[in-house]
């Protein structure tokens, strides 16, 4: 039986060492790195990836969820869980948005933890439970809106929600007793398929973001002139060039979010 390679890093040595011991007892676990820091454990992990990252959410230098962006960009095939110290819906959201697979707290019993490590590096996505929550639920609807100016600029090319979608969030963040598949009339694995594909919606916009920033950052060098202006050398974009750039970026945004849009 092949082992599930998994690197360690958190500040607290006697938790990562913890982490480690559960999992030297099991036969399908092999721990190949640990580190104190994300950005160390980033290097490392570039060196020699392993099939999970169990890293810490609250790294003083470098936040989790960032090392976790990076790696999703860089290494894709690694399976990323955040640790958090107690479950607060800001972080939850966080660790959602960054497209790690999971995201535990410190007290979690080691079954769930040896459960959700085995989970996460065949392919599951156990995160997809924390849309459940009211809160959690509240701030996806909230990002989708954020999200809608900046969609009307890029001809709606960033995902959106379904109006189905839009009632599952909707009736889960009411947090109302009744069972959102019965409240909404279907089964539990349409919530279920729904939940997913938000979530999957969730990650491609802020991916897509990522690569809008990035591009802004750069266009006052996208294309540079050697032109003199009262002794003094310009820079200059011309509207041809300007609009093959944004054809450019409009194409890798597509090729990004793929078939999630609309």
């Amino acid at each position: 039986m092949e082992k599930v390679k998994v690197f360690l890093s958190d500040p607290q040595v006697l938790f990562r060492e913890g982490i480690h011991f559960i999992l030297s007892g099991e036969e399908d676990f092999e721990v190949i790195g640990e580190t104190t820091t994300n950005d160390e454990a980033f290097t490392l992990i570039e060196a020699n990836p392993p099939g999970v990252a169990v890293l810490g959410m609250a790294d003083k230098k470098t936040f989790g969820p960032e090392i976790a962006r990076r790696l999703r960009q860089s290494l894709p095939s690694v399976a990323v869980i955040l640790t958090i110290d107690k479950k607060e819906d800001e972080k939850i959201f966080d660790a959602i948005l960054s497209g790690a697979c999971a995201c535990l707290t410190k007290d979690t019993e080691p079954e769930h933890l040896l459960d959700t490590i085995r989970e996460v590096s065949q392919g599951s996505l156990p995160i997809v439970a924390e849309l459940r929550s009211p809160g959690v639920a509240a701030l996806a609807l909230a990002e989708f809106e954020s999200l809608s100016e900046l969609n009307e600029h890029m001809d709606n090319l960033l995902a959106q929600l379904t109006a189905k979608e839009t009632q599952v969030l909707e009736a889960i963040a009411a947090g109302t007793a009744e069972p959102v598949a019965e409240k909404l009339g279907i089964s539990e694995d349409a919530v279920s398929r729904h939940l997913k594909t938000i979530l999957n919606k969730l990650v491609a916009n802020d991916q897509a973001q990522a690569v809008i920033e990035a591009a802004q950052r750069s266009l006052p060098s996208i294309i540079r002139r050697p032109l003199k202006k009262d002794g003094r050398d310009i820079d200059f974009v011309t509207k041809a060039e300007f609009n093959e750039f944004k054809d450019q970026l409009m194409e890798r945004l597509k090729s990004l979010l793929g078939g999630l849009t609309g």
